[in-house]
């Protein structure tokens, strides 16, 4: 007897979990590329790892996958990029000059402006206080709001000390916009003197900090925002009618 070709791939029953593709080549294989590709492509955000995950048939190794079209893209005129625990594609950065003509005009940083997203990134979880006593000058609010307001920097949490003072740090769209997978691809003391981004005059005892390995995750003297804390901050809007 012929049996039914018109069978749906991956196909949810008892051995459903046990035949699903893991990585490697053949038909299934190359339908779970197909499928993570679409997913990745219609995503106007990074997608993180788990999300697609959730969309695919159990037993699939996601990052086996994600790694196997990085590489098959590498090559491309886009790419497939890991962003913290995301991935997106983007145009390849050797052919980043084609989009020039269409790029919007952004307003740049201010000197203070980037030294403070400099001091957030690096030491971060970091209070407007401590960001004031590493740059030794007293941090305007506006830039703090300008930072806030390209995405780049986001509020954490509350800080476990006396007035609990809100905690920032950097965000993905951060990374994304200066193509960094993650905090520790941050340029280190060589290559921020091989770029002549410091003084030859630094103290001989001069370190940069090692940026944290998973800034979403709260450190240890970290509260996490509450809704309360979101509305005293703007950024919750209270619901109608209450008082």
């Amino acid at each position: 007897m012929i049996e039914n070709s018109n069978v749906v791939p991956f196909a949810e029953d008892d051995d459903a979990e046990a035949s699903a593709p893991t990585a490697g080549s053949g038909p299934q294989a190359a339908e779970v590329r197909r499928m993570v590709e679409a997913i990745v492509f219609a995503s106007a955000e990074p997608v993180s790892e788990k999300a697609i995950a959730d969309r695919l048939p159990s037993g699939v190794a996601v990052g086996d996958v994600l790694e196997d079209l990085r590489a098959e893209y590498a090559a491309r005129g886009v790419n497939l990029v890991r962003i913290a625990d995301s991935w997106a594609f983007r145009t390849a950065s050797d052919l980043s000059f084609l989009m020039n003509r269409n790029a919007v005009q952004q307003r740049k940083l201010s000197r203070a402006a980037l030294e403070m997203l400099a001091v957030i990134a690096y030491h971060q979880p970091v209070t407007r206080a401590e960001i004031e006593e590493i740059r030794g000058v007293e941090t305007s609010k506006g830039t703090l709001d300008i930072l806030l307001e390209t995405g780049w920097v986001k509020m954490r949490g509350r800080r476990r000390t006396p007035g609990r003072p809100v905690t920032y740090g950097t965000s993905t769209e951060f990374l994304d916009h200066f193509g960094l997978e993650e905090l520790r691809d941050l340029p280190g003391l060589e290559e921020l003197k091989g770029a002549g981004l410091l003084s030859s005059r630094m103290p001989s005892n001069f370190a940069v900090p090692q940026p944290m390995s998973n800034p979403d995750v709260l450190t240890e003297d970290e509260d996490p925002l509450t809704d309360i804390d979101l509305e005293e901050l703007g950024l919750l809007t209270p619901l109608a009618g209450d008082d």
